[in-house]
């Protein structure tokens, strides 16, 4: 029996699917699901584009249309994941500071990942070590990371009305909890684990790896504010608008 993980299915609050869309969507299901079984049962290099498509008893020609290569259809759990924290930060009260409406996006999207149950929970902490290990699955991991992030960008920036090509605020908001979210996941992919008793250990980490954000540049801000107090001309405390 083929497994169901990863779930790319639509997310929560888009518009319902017509029965071709539906499809559509659980051939690329299928699709990915048969890359990620493979590469974790053979290694990515003895895994071919053909061997994938017969996996998921679709065509060669069939598989081109949805995925550039192998690796961009085993890592396709990546881009759905990063539409879903899209989807949750649009959502997100407007009133929230855009660094926390990140961080409870984020807490959205592991919530929903909990209901995947345990055994997605630990293939998807060895395909994140294989990531680490294999130069053209980092490659695609980081290109959809990309592409992922300039759409949270943009989120945030509407959100602050501002033009984020001027404003750097977006982008630095984004670099920050991305890159926190990121050494989240490498840490927890990286502890060893006993079976699949690991699923519930993510938010932790997650929730760690954000207070230490908060509490390294509330640190950064106390030393600057005393450095001001010795020292009035100090280039960062004291510039003003």
């Amino acid at each position: 029996m083929k497994a169901k993980e990863p779930d790319t299915g639509t997310p929560a609050g888009a518009p319902a699917e017509d029965r071709r869309q539906r499809k559509a969507r659980q051939t690329r299901e299928a699709m990915a699901t048969a890359a990620v079984d493979l590469i974790l049962e053979h290694g990515v290099a003895a895994v071919t584009v053909e061997a994938i498509a017969e996996r998921a008893d679709v065509t060669r020609r069939t598989f081109s249309r949805h995925f550039q290569g192998k690796e961009d259809a085993a890592l396709d759990f990546t881009r759905a994941d990063g539409t879903r924290i899209n989807a949750a930060l649009r959502g997100r009260p407007v009133d929230e500071p855009p660094l926390i409406a990140y961080r409870n996006a984020v807490g959205e999207w592991l919530a929903a990942r909990e209901s995947l149950g345990r055994r997605a929970y630990v293939r998807w902490r060895e395909l994140l070590r294989l990531v680490d290990a294999e130069p053209t699955l980092f490659a695609a991991y980081e290109r959809i990371r990309v592409d992922a992030q300039d759409e949270s960008i943009a989120v945030i920036a509407d959100r602050l009305g501002t033009d984020p090509a001027q404003d750097m605020r977006p982008a630095v908001v984004v670099g920050a909890a991305a890159g926190v979210l990121s050494a989240a996941l490498r840490t927890w992919a990286r502890q060893e684990h006993r079976g699949d008793q690991d699923a519930a250990g993510l938010p932790a980490w997650v929730n760690r790896a954000y207070d230490t954000l908060t509490e390294q540049a509330a640190g950064a801000l106390g030393r600057n504010v005393a450095a001001a107090s010795v020292h009035p001309s100090h280039p960062i405390t004291a510039r003003k608008e």
